[in-house]
């Protein structure tokens, strides 16, 4: 049974080597958008009204806020995952590849402190 090519085995590069990490990343981090957008689309289903209020009083509670918090981060490293995937696909120059997966990231990081901060000051109270 193979291990990938001759070459590829001495050298280390047979199959598994790090594929499977980032597709169990991909899948946990659906799992957690899945499990988190229903937590969202319950609460908010439950609420009394959609007004800014009400939702701010809701995102004020431990429990939703974590929740939220949870969202905004595996959502968008769900994205920057499947990204990265499209970048190493098809962007075959190794500085322009480099380049993308460098704003990619920068991205992502960058969405996730945003969603955060957002969040922590609607739980914090911060909203007028």
């Amino acid at each position: 049974m193979g291990n990938g090519t001759s070459i590829g085995r001495v050298r280390g590069l047979g199959a598994a080597k790090t594929g499977v990490h980032h597709w169990l990343l991909q899948r946990f981090t659906a799992i957690g958008n899945l499990l988190t957008g229903i937590f969202l689309a319950v609460s908010l289903v439950l609420l009394p009204d959609l007004s800014y209020a009400s939702v701010a009083e809701w995102l004020a509670r431990p429990v939703p806020a974590v929740a939220m918090i949870l969202l905004v981060v595996t959502t968008f490293w769900h994205a920057r995952l499947g990204l990265q995937v499209l970048v190493e696909d098809y962007v075959h120059e190794h500085a322009n590849k480099f380049a993308c997966i460098v704003a990619l990231n920068l991205a992502a990081c960058g969405g996730i402190a945003f969603g955060v901060f957002c969040v922590i000051r609607l739980a914090l109270g911060a909203h007028a």
